[in-house]
């Protein structure tokens, strides 16, 4: 019967039979069974075309904008459909927009141009605005890829209407991919790259643990039980590396070693790049959590990882399919005896 986390209710000896039936078939397969719909891998890769030897040709853009299809950008939202799972277009011919804001996304594998515009949404009957945490984890490609930079490139742009370094304004430019001010000061897109981790013991089967945190800032309805992976910002002068043994020393006061990257995820909340590790601690050191940023953490094993990704638990819950996050925790779950101890 799999134990209770730090007292947390246990179910009965029924259920917890089957939850460890089914853990143990879990943590047995390769690859994991993923949530319905999901795609392995990494979520939201790179399925897109950019063409960015096309920013700076108005005559092709302008035949480009007749024959595209735009993404509408409204608070981070985008318009998508649920069956099959997928963003609804809008084709250009509907739109009034100003050449300077439409942002130019990149081309498929056909050719089929694509556009960001930041717009007010309707949504007509069969579909819903949503976010890329509610939906990111079911989208194809190209979908996956222009819903992300849609959504980063239209944050780039409210975000920098001035210049940082003389205050002057910045308009659009280069099809969306520059701002520039009167006087010829040019401002690119940026990126903040943060580093997520997965701390975990090394050991193999069902009794290995990994270590996870309940943000102090998920007080929102159904978020008060949730754990993820650590996180943190790369400050200047840092590699990504040293990153990962600050941020967890800092907000757990556990030190890590053998720190071993996975995988990267672009995250537009407003702008991130999630550069994904693994890493060892050993899970006798203290844990000491920084309740400014993290209010509780706890070293789950992967039998209750098991349990709580196939529904059997329900006193504790995991990160959204669609996040770096998910993938780390599943990379760890499903990790054969040999490569236990990283990716």
């Amino acid at each position: 019967m799999s134990e209770p986390v730090d007292g947390r209710t246990a179910v009965t000896d029924a259920a917890a039979e089957a939850a460890e039936a089914t853990a143990a078939a879990l943590v047995s397969q390769s690859p994991l069974v993923l949530p319905p719909g999901a795609r392995p891998g990494p979520p939201l890769g790179a399925g897109l075309d950019r063409a960015a030897h096309r920013r700076t040709d108005e005559k092709w853009l302008a035949d480009a904008w007749r024959d595209g299809g735009v993404v509408l950008v409204e608070d981070g939202r985008v318009l998508v459909r649920d069956d099959p799972p997928g963003l609804v277009l809008t084709p250009t011919r509907e739109l009034d927009v100003a050449v300077e804001d439409r942002y130019f996304l990149g081309v498929d594998d056909a050719g089929q141009p694509y556009f960001a515009v930041r717009a007010p949404i309707e949504a007509p009957p069969g579909t819903r605005k949503a976010n890329v945490r509610e939906v990111g984890h079911v989208l194809d490609e190209p979908d996956a890829s222009l819903f992300l930079t849609s959504v980063a490139l239209v944050n780039w742009h409210l975000r920098h209407g001035y210049s940082p370094r003389t205050g002057k304004p910045a308009r659009a430019a280069q099809a969306g991919w520059v701002r520039v001010t009167d006087d010829g000061e040019t401002l690119f897109p940026r990126t903040d790259p943060a580093v997520i981790v997965l701390v975990h013991d090394g050991v193999e089967g069902p009794d290995g643990r990994c270590l996870l945190g309940h943000n102090a800032a998920w007080t929102a309805p159904g978020w008060a039980a949730r754990y993820s992976c650590l996180a943190g910002f790369v400050e200047p002068g840092e590699s990504a590396e040293s990153t990962v043994a600050r941020e967890i020393a800092e907000e757990v006061g556990v030190t890590v070693t053998d720190v071993r990257y996975v995988a990267s995820q672009s995250w537009p909340f407003p702008g991130s790049l999630m550069l994904g590790y693994l890493a060892l601690a050993d899970p006798s050191q203290p844990v000491r959590v920084d309740p400014s940023e993290i209010t509780e953490a706890h070293w789950f094993t992967r039998r209750e990882i098991a349990e709580s990704l196939a529904g059997q638990r329900t006193d504790f819950g995991l990160p959204l399919a669609a996040s770096i996050a998910h993938y780390l925790v599943r990379t760890w779950l499903s990790a054969r005896p040999s490569s236990a101890t990283g990716p």
